[in-house]
């Protein structure tokens, strides 16, 4: 057993890859072949094949690690299982869109049974109705929804579907939000001290080198829960912004909740001023059954969805007003926003969505948020303990660990220093080696399969990763 109290053993029925004796995070050997060491482990070996046809060797960043990434194996449930065999509790999720945790039997049995009949065709198909049916049944503000593959793709429809409704080209964010891939979503998205500017007009900085600057100028940066100056900035372009573009719990940002004054005060002036309030509910939505938005009592114009709503396959939806989504419809007189897409609601990942949905009720939402208020409680008292100077925000079922002692309320404050950043990166390093992933920001993102016995393992490993990090 884990000195927290979680085995380390392998999934139950299967065997295991690792040399005897290992334990999480440990490394099996290897051996040398010629002049030239050969990779100690598969996952190494893999990785020297990776770099020679892919840049960097992965087609995302986020499972990088140094040296080189883990490789999957198997995983079940909140247990994950790499090459060389080690297991570890799975806080990460894959981002946060593994509601179920992996290979979640009733999405398994769905997806195999739709699997046999098709995957994927140019005629329409009822699991895409009946999830749409779903989707708009647990929000009032749901009244039509529109299925693309990706959180991104939904920002993307969502601020040209803004676009095409009120005639304005302009979009307000919030400074450090991530919104997926899309020029003007992307706009000042990794803004630092250096490049910020001032905190009344926070600069407008590409994130992609060659971004065309007709797009960023096209973008106003608020500072996130801070009212007086968010509503001056949106009051000087009051007649040229299609929408405010919002995540009520940016992840990027901070994973800071929006105060109620913010949200409200975003609400009320697009409401004044024609604007369309485009709330980004990808990894909020999973807060509450529907979405975080239920919490301040607010309903969004448009609301981007992506992640866990797909069961564990790629998906996004974009859901809002019927008057508003009805520039997408093709039967309207005039079509103001042709949106298609050859794998949107394709079978697959219509049926093992609205099968995870289903599962997903009032009740599961609830046990799953009180789950993380106790790992929440109980870092942020190992945090104590520890005399670390660190801190804990979130909600719902997902949070996040600072190496700030007070806790952040905006991207400025959560953006770190120097030591910070390597205190954090040491942290996620012992966790990791523990037997427990993280999202690399130092995130967790709960599943059902979790019960408080895990969640008091990563409290009581945070712990000692703490106390060892803090003497270091």
């Amino acid at each position: 057993m884990h000195p927290t109290g979680i085995s380390t053993g392998i999934l139950p029925g299967t065997t295991s890859g690792a040399t005897s004796g290992s334990t999480p995070g440990a490394i099996a050997g290897g051996g040398a072949a010629g002049d030239r060491a050969a990779p100690a482990t598969r996952s190494a070996a893999l990785y020297e094949r990776a770099c020679r046809v892919m840049p960097g060797g992965v087609s995302r960043n986020t499972v990088l690690r140094s040296p080189h990434p883990a490789y999957l194996d198997r995983a079940e449930g909140c247990r994950i299982v790499d090459l060389e065999g080690a297991t570890r509790l799975d806080f990460a999720n894959n981002m946060a869109s593994m509601i179920h945790g992996h290979a979640y039997p009733p999405v398994v049995g769905a997806v195999a049974e739709q699997l046999a009949r098709g995957t994927g065709c140019t005629l329409a198909t009822e699991a895409e109705v009946l999830f749409a049916e779903h989707i708009v049944g647990r929000n009032s503000a749901f009244e039509r929804v529109r299925f693309v593959n990706s959180g991104t793709e939904a920002i993307m429809a969502g601020i040209k579907a803004a676009r095409a409704f009120t005639g304005r080209a302009k979009i307000a964010k919030v400074e450090g939000a991530y919104h997926g891939g899309y020029d003007y979503a992307e706009v000042s998205q990794e803004s630092r001290p250096e490049s910020w500017g001032s905190l009344d007009r926070p600069n407008r900085v590409p994130l992609v080198h060659g971004a065309p600057r007709s797009a960023v100028e096209d973008v106003i940066i608020l500072p996130f829960n801070d009212v007086e100056r968010a509503v001056a900035l949106l009051d000087e372009h009051r007649n040229e912004l299609a929408c405010v573009l919002l995540d009520l719990m940016p992840h990027r940002a901070g994973l800071c909740p929006a105060e109620p004054s913010f949200a409200a005060a975003i609400r009320e002036w697009t409401s004044r001023h024609g604007a369309l309030l485009l709330l980004d509910e990808v990894i909020t939505f999973r807060t509450e059954v529907g979405g975080m938005q239920t919490r301040y009592g607010i309903a969004a114009d448009l609301t981007a969805m992506g992640k866990f709503i797909g069961g564990g396959f790629p998906a996004g939806a974009i859901a809002g007003r019927a008057d508003v989504m009805q520039v997408m419809n093709p039967h309207a007189e005039r079509l103001l926003y042709p949106l298609s897409g050859t794998f949107s609601a394709n079978p697959v990942t219509m049926i093992a969505g609205l099968t995870a949905l289903r599962d997903f009720d009032a009740q599961a939402v609830a046990r799953l948020n009180a789950l993380a208020e106790r790992a929440m409680r109980g870092i942020g008292e190992a945090i104590a303990r520890s005399g670390a100077p660190a801190s804990v925000t979130g909600a719902g079922s997902i949070f996040r660990i600072h190496m700030k002692a007070t806790p952040p309320r905006s991207h400025r404050d959560a953006h770190p220093t120097a030591a910070e950043s390597a205190r954090t990166k040491a942290l996620l390093e012992r966790l990791f080696q523990a037997g427990f992933l993280l999202i690399n920001s130092c995130s967790a993102a709960l599943s059902t399969p979790m019960t408080e016995r895990e969640v008091d393992a990563l409290v009581g490993a945070v712990e000692e990763a703490l106390v060892a990090v803090v003497a270091a």
